[in-house]
């Protein structure tokens, strides 16, 4: 059997005896899967039909290797948080550059990504997510005034974010 992964409390061990306060995947969800095979499967028939079983085989199996690439890349982002760093997609931040932290869900969410989303700041999206959570920025050396992260739990995040929150001098 595997190594249980949690520390017994639920959260993740990670590297040098950090524990990870919060951590999610940002996968595609099932239906995408679903519409992808879907395409694959019309791809293999029409190439089929006319073309061969060999040449629909061929387009569909390379159709089948660009969306399982393409999908497990864009969802392949983590976003964590430990007692030192916030981790998201391939940025990291420590905690003591952290400022306030809002919560987002439906329509304050949209606007956020949208017409209220101010160009210098780090995003972390993808549009199959409900929510996110905006972390403004307290390091004067860093051009992004807050990062606006997508998450399927908004108040869980920020509750991550907020909890034991390293002391600012």
């Amino acid at each position: 059997m595997g190594e249980d992964p949690t520390d017994g409390t639920g959260h993740r061990a990670c590297q040098a005896g950090v524990v990870e306060q919060y951590r999610e995947r940002l996968s595609v969800p099932v239906s995408w899967w679903v519409i992808a095979t879907a395409a694959v499967i019309t791809l293999y028939v029409i190439t089929a039909v006319p073309a061969g079983v060999i040449a629909g085989a061929a387009v569909g199996g390379i159709a089948a290797v660009l969306l399982l690439t393409l999908f497990t890349r864009y969802g392949g982002a983590v976003v964590a948080v430990d007692s030192e760093k916030l981790r998201a997609g391939r940025a990291a931040i420590e905690r003591e550059y952290l400022g306030k932290v809002e919560p987002l869900s439906g329509e304050d969410a949209r606007n956020a990504f949208g017409r209220d989303c101010d160009p210098a700041a780090f995003l972390v999206l993808r549009s199959y997510l409900p929510g996110a959570v905006r972390v403004e920025i307290t390091d004067p050396q860093d051009p992004a005034p807050y990062w606006l992260i997508g998450t399927r739990h908004p108040d869980r995040l920020a509750a991550a974010l907020t909890a034991d929150s390293v002391a600012r001098s």
